[in-house]
């Protein structure tokens, strides 16, 4: 058993390469191997998005406050709200963050696969940020 305590593990700024506007990224875990999984706490502020990206194994997301937006490749901007569980297939190429006006947090569980958890890719473009 190993308990991680609170505070333990600093805050974190969203890189810019991997975010658009203000992320704090609060790491959660990071299981030991041969367990794969990660997961941290994520903060996006109005209108902080993450970058186009895909996982190997796939992401789980579980917004826990605010109200944010959810796409994959292809498919309608989504609205999530807390408690809302989102499930990204591996390989699915997707993006996620706040609203315009209202910040969102959420829990993002993914599996590392040969050592890597995320395929970071470009930006999301405004046009496509608002609905375009």
């Amino acid at each position: 058993m190993k308990i991680q305590r609170v505070g333990s593990q600093a805050s974190g700024k969203g890189p810019a390469e991997w975010f658009t506007g203000a992320v704090r990224i609060d790491a959660l875990m990071q299981a030991e191997d041969p367990a794969r999984v990660a997961c941290a706490s994520v903060t996006f502020e109005p209108g902080a998005r993450t970058a186009w990206h895909t996982h190997p194994l796939g992401q789980t997301l579980i917004v826990t406050a605010g109200c944010g937006w959810v796409q994959r490749e292809g498919g309608a901007v989504e609205e999530v709200h807390p408690g809302d569980v989102v499930w990204f297939a591996p390989g699915e190429k997707h993006w996620h963050g706040a609203t315009p006006t209202t910040a969102m947090t959420h829990i993002a569980v993914q599996e590392r696969l040969d050592g890597r958890a995320v395929d970071w890719m470009e930006p999301v473009r405004e046009v496509e940020y608002r609905r375009g």
